[in-house]
């Protein structure tokens, strides 16, 4: 016998509610406040209190809305990127012999050689307008976020399971269709990690992004990191603690908001068949169940983003009939050959640049320097390997914990290296410390945690049955991390390895130079020679260091990662 709702009933639960006036008073008051933050930017530069900083707390609440606008437009640029640059890499060969290693030499240029080059660019579409100044610190910021979640998108599409891939052909999917229909929800979950990391990577150089300067001029653009650089220039430990807070209620707020609701959706695309390990929904997703108005919004998007997503499209290349491999080896010749003379043409023009102002002994000096600081980032990566896997591997296994563990490891992430300038120059200097050693700690307090988050990542997409099959069969112990969770996990863990690698030589610049009032302290390093020529205007030398550092980046890349990162697409994909 079935049950009758009468028309009424279901009318009245299709209604908006009082769930729904409270999300609708949220999502106006959120735009309102972000309309009216957003008319600084089109004031001129020089129109009263633009780019002025005030170290008043009361000025906070506006700082971390417009930090925060910055850091989501970057990020929206960001997955854009992720999604034309990452799939490209991963869907055609040739193209993937070329972005990748333009991915690992952008991903190696520091914030401040982007912003060297790119600032004159924004503010000439602009002229004497502060959105100018904008666009050049939201650029600076996608520096900062982009490259490990172009890394994550392209992992994942390299690594789709083979019986998977086998299903969409058995279906006759079009390309279009098995892009969004397996191999986006496949990458879903360690995108969604990416991303938070990202976050919080804009927030570990929010400070040097709002700075921008031109020549002798230096705008400090409204914001939490223009505040923390002023404050650390006044030595006002309050304020520092004031930007502290203020950035800990942000981070909170868009994860409770945002993030966890994200996570919570993206463990629907674990890949296993059978039931796992899951956390409760977090209340905002139980709330935003609630509002009616929202259930029929969010229905309505939802059909159409499936509608599109099967649309037989095709974004395959044909398979080439027998007899052909000879003209696509000629093909694969000449394209090799125009990347090369590419780079040779780009070598030329940089050459051509540093050799009026510098000599070869200043490329000595430049490569001694980067060997120096190579010894601190092999370092740190074995170190914060060791740490973090195993942490990371238990918190992705427990969703639980990872949910609690998720805001924390956020601020952890987004803690600007520059806040503890204080302590740690006050501790060397006190017990007549070496800089060499003690500055290198902060190379890796923002970087640590691509590893960690990587690796959550990985473990919560471990499929629930060979779990099981492991425990049926008691595999634990040494045995357990060798044959099951680690080659689970190690495309996860490249990637991180990539990104967090990248992401200390880019940290070296702001670690390996700390200073607090009249206090300066300086490590030998690339990071430090980057630094200091920026500061002396030297665009010669800065030029030649950003360069040497994209060269050992790449080299170190193609020497160590990559070949791990191909063994696992070989031997451990799942």
């Amino acid at each position: 016998m079935s049950a009758t709702i009468h028309p009424s009933l279901a009318t009245a639960r299709r209604l908006p509610n009082l769930w729904d006036a409270v999300a609708i008073l949220c999502v106006f008051g959120a735009l309102i406040g972000g309309l009216h933050v957003a008319q600084g930017t089109l004031v001129r530069i020089d129109a009263p209190g633009a780019t002025q900083i005030s170290l008043d707390p009361a000025n906070l609440p506006e700082y971390a809305v417009r930090t925060t606008l910055r850091m989501f437009a970057a990020l929206f640029c960001s997955l854009l990127f992720t999604f034309t640059y990452g799939t490209a890499a991963a869907k055609s060969r040739r193209l993937g012999l070329v972005l990748v290693p333009i991915l690992d030499i952008l991903q190696s240029v520091p914030i401040l050689g982007f912003l060297t080059f790119t600032v004159v660019f924004f503010m000439s579409l602009f002229p004497g307008k502060v959105i100018g100044l904008e666009l050049a610190a939201i650029f600076a910021i996608f520096t900062s976020q982009a490259w490990n979640m172009a890394f994550s998108l392209y992992q994942s599409l390299k690594t789709v399971p083979a019986d998977l891939a086998e299903a969409c052909d058995s279906f006759h999917l079009s390309g279009w269709q098995r892009f969004w229909r397996l191999e986006v929800p496949f990458a879903v979950p360690g995108l969604v990690w990416n991303t938070m990391m990202s976050m919080s990577g804009g927030w570990f150089f929010v400070v040097a992004s709002e700075a921008v300067s031109v020549g002798d001029n230096t705008w400090k653009l409204p914001g939490i990191g223009s505040y923390v650089a002023l404050a650390l220039e006044k030595q006002d430990i309050a304020a520092v603690i004031y930007a502290i807070v203020a950035m800990l209620v942000v981070i909170l707020l868009y994860d409770q908001l945002l993030f966890r609701p994200l996570v919570a959706w993206s463990s629907k695309f674990r890949f296993e068949t059978t039931a796992g390990a899951t956390a409760s929904d977090p209340w905002m997703l139980r709330l935003m169940r609630r509002t009616r108005l929202l259930q029929v919004v969010g229905g309505a998007v939802g059909d159409a983003v499936a509608a599109l997503g099967g649309l037989r499209l095709s974004l395959r290349i044909r398979p080439r009939a027998a007899g052909q491999d000879k003209p696509s080896r000629v093909i694969d010749a000449i394209w090799l050959l125009v990347m090369l003379g590419v780079l040779a043409w780009a070598a030329t023009r940089i050459v051509g640049f540093a050799a009026t102002e510098l000599a070869w002994s200043d490329l000595g000096e430049a490569v001694g320097l980067g060997l120096i600081t190579l010894v601190r980032v092999v370092v740190l990566m074995i170190l914060a390997s060791l740490i973090w896997v195993p942490i990371g591997v238990w918190l992705g296994l427990r969703p639980v914990w990872a949910r609690r563990a998720q805001p924390v490891a956020q601020f952890l992430a987004a803690f600007p290296a520059n806040l503890l300038f204080p302590p740690f120059v006050l501790f060397i200097v006190y017990f007549h410390l070496s800089p060499d050693i003690w500055l290198t700690p902060l190379m890796v307090l923002g970087t640590q945690w691509y590893i960690l988050f990587n690796v959550i990542a990985g473990a919560a997409a471990f499929p629930g049955d060979l779990r099981e099959a492991a425990d049926n069969f008691r595999v634990g112990g040494f045995l357990w991390w060798r044959k099951v969770i680690i080659p689970g996990i190690f495309t996860y863990y490249v990637t991180g390895a990539i990104t967090a690698s990248g992401g200390s030589w880019n940290a070296a610049i702001v670690a390996e130079v700390a200073s607090w009032g009249e206090t300066k302290l300086t490590a030998h390093g690339l990071g430090a020679y980057i630094a200091e020529a920026t500061d002396k205007g030297d665009m010669a030398r800065v030029v030649l260091g950003v360069v040497v550092m994209s060269a050992f980046v790449v080299a170190f890349n193609r020497l160590l990662w990559r070949p791990l990162y191909a063994f696992a697409q070989r031997r451990l994909t799942l």
